[in-house]
């Protein structure tokens, strides 16, 4: 995932039996939602199916002045790093960061990724350990998932978002910020009134 502050906006997700299989979609939607226009930096473990399903998405056909069609060159813009922990008897004793694809990234920790799928399994039920309340078919699942994130990115302020101004009431130094607000969706936080009462065009699944 990208390591800047807008990172925290869930762009795409998928679910399925493995990892390696959920992973060309993710980055499939993820280039197609931000309007295939750039490269992102993307962060991940060592998964082979990231570096293989990044090294398809982002290429571009590259003309050459010649006749047929251009070759798909891989984008300059995008890159991968990948932070591999080393286990001994099951404990972290380091972590090995490659750069696979373009440059290094800043901050080579999913942290934050990490930190989202903790939030999840908070606030899911579905997705606790030990639970009753179980999804039981895929619309319910998509449902759950998706108004979950649409709070998480439009009605929750994160506290690294917030920015200072000035003019605020109650002496308050700092504006709070979601996610969309941080990448410019919006310019306030959500509430769920908005949310419920707000005319949107009918989902179409990509």
């Amino acid at each position: 995932m990208s390591q800047d502050r807008a990172s925290r906006f869930v762009v795409a997700w998928a679910f399925g039996p493995t990892e390696d299989e959920v992973a060309p979609e993710v980055v499939r939607l993820t280039r197609q939602r931000t309007h295939a226009q750039a490269g992102v930096p993307w962060l991940s473990d060592g998964r082979a199916a990231y570096h293989k399903a990044i090294r398809r998405v982002y290429r571009d056909p590259q003309p050459t002045g010649k006749r047929g069609r251009p070759p798909l060159v891989l984008r300059e813009d995008v890159s991968l790093t990948q932070a591999v922990k080393r286990r001994v008897g099951g404990r972290v004793v380091g972590v090995e960061v490659r750069t696979v694809v373009g440059e290094p990234v800043a901050c080579p920790c999913c942290v934050h990724e990490e930190r989202l799928n903790g939030v999840l399994r908070d606030r899911l039920n579905a997705l606790t350990r030990k639970t009753h309340a179980f999804a039981k078919q895929t619309t319910t699942w998509d449902a759950l998932v998706l108004v979950c994130l649409f709070e998480h990115n439009w009605m929750r302020p994160h506290l690294a978002l917030r920015e200072r101004a000035e003019g605020l009431p109650d002496g308050r130094r700092y504006r709070p910020r979601t996610p969309a607000m941080a990448i410019g969706l919006t310019d306030h936080v959500w509430s769920w009134e908005e949310f419920l009462t707000f005319r949107h065009y009918q989902y179409q699944k990509e």
